[in-house]
């Protein structure tokens, strides 16, 4: 009994579902090997990603306990059949792969496999691995072609109908491993991209005060034996800058790692930071959220940092006994405002002065992703940030 075309069919479109779920290389490496022994029918399946010196990056397979995979020893190297679906990007459907001239080369723990399909999973001309399956497990219908051959010969478990299955579904398998791997490479420079904006703010908010407090304690020594009292002075200011210092890098480090974001989402995430601050500082911090739609992940990480510099101003610098938090629906995308009540500034004399209070990485993050930052402050008026973003 084989599988007929309208079950053929879902069983292709439910491995097509569960691959488009992940966006990791190798969890979508998993599921293509899983999706293509259960379509198939097949006791053991294989894919294997190529490297450039005659191995495999990578290769997954299912159907093999760990115990069977530790005996059969290291990855294997392109040779035989395996080297030949890669190098001529071809399918292959054999009765019996032990029998094929280009057997050889397989471990003694190897499992003992006989009917074998191959396919080459492929973006163009590039061969981004192949697919090999085994010994399948229902018997063959009568009069099926032996593995494509019409001469006489023993019949290949796999069928034609298998072949075609096999084709579709490597195919979509291409494009989900090129997704996977440009999501990878995406966050690769979003993280690069990270530490080079954290490297700009260390430099304006760490690197400043570590300089204070050498000087600082350059003082306390000078001043130890003919002042003493000024020298305990000056030790004091040296520990209240060690101390902000650790907060920075502390602060920095936090932001690595934007907890809770993709699970909870930016309504609730901003809901508990400000209230976990709230309870740490003496002003009165607030949140409040209108009408908030799902955002990108891109426009969703850029308000949460905005909010995070935002509050850590106004808490840190300002004074202030009240911060409010808003966030409003605007058009298709979303409106952030932090507002304090604190002794305020001159933005165009902080500009002047070389100090950035974390306005241009906010300035960086609100462009990024299309969006637009204005800052509002007077001296002894407070100050109010507010960034809009696009929809998706």
């Amino acid at each position: 009994m084989t599988t007929g075309p309208r079950s053929g069919l879902t069983a292709v479109s439910t491995a097509l579902l569960a691959m488009s779920r992940h966006l990791q290389v190798h969890d979508v490496l998993k599921t293509i090997v899983c999706s293509a022994r259960e379509l198939l029918d097949a006791r053991y399946a294989a894919l294997g990603v190529p490297d450039d010196h005659g191995g495999f990056a990578q290769f997954v397979v299912d159907g093999v306990s760990d115990e069977q995979w530790k005996a059969i020893g290291p990855l294997p190297r392109q040779h035989g059949v395996l080297a030949a679906m890669i190098q001529q990007a071809t399918p292959e459907r054999l009765a019996d792969v032990r029998s094929d001239p280009r057997f050889g080369g397989w471990p003694a723990a190897h499992p003992d496999m006989h009917d074998f399909i191959g396919m080459p999973i492929a973006d163009g001309d590039e061969v981004l691995g192949a697919l090999f399956l085994a010994n399948k497990k229902r018997p063959v219908r009568t009069g099926e072609p032996p593995c494509g051959l019409e001469e006489a010969g023993p019949t290949c478990g796999f069928t034609a109908e298998d072949e075609e299955l096999l084709s579709v579904l490597a195919q979509h398998a291409a494009i989900a491993l090129t997704n996977a791997r440009l999501y990878e490479r995406s966050r690769e420079l979003t993280i690069a991209e990270e530490r080079a904006r954290l490297s700009h703010e260390l430099h304006d908010a760490v690197a400043q005060k570590l300089f204070s407090l050498r000087l600082t304690a350059q003082a306390a020594a000078a001043l130890v034996d003919r002042d003493p009292a000024r020298a305990k002075e000056e030790l004091h200011e040296a520990a209240r800058l060690a101390a902000e210092a650790t907060d920075e890098l502390r602060a920095a480090v936090v932001e690595l790692r934007p907890a809770g974001l993709d699970e909870d989402g930016l309504v609730a995430t901003l809901r508990t930071q400000v209230q976990v601050l709230d309870r740490a500082h003496t002003a009165k911090v607030t949140f409040a959220s209108h009408g908030i739609r799902a955002l990108p992940a891109a426009q969703e990480e850029a308000l949460l940092r905005v909010a995070q510099e935002a509050l850590h101003n106004a808490l840190r610098h300002s004074g202030a006994g009240r911060v409010q938090v808003t966030l409003t629906r605007a058009g298709q995308g979303a409106a952030l405002c932090v507002a304090d009540d604190g002794c305020g500034f001159e933005p165009e004399a902080v500009r002047r002065a070389g100090r950035h209070l974390g306005l241009v990485s906010m300035r960086d993050r609100a462009s990024g992703v299309g969006g637009s930052l204005t800052v509002t402050s007077e001296p002894g008026m407070g100050t109010a940030i507010e960034m809009e973003v696009p929809g998706g």
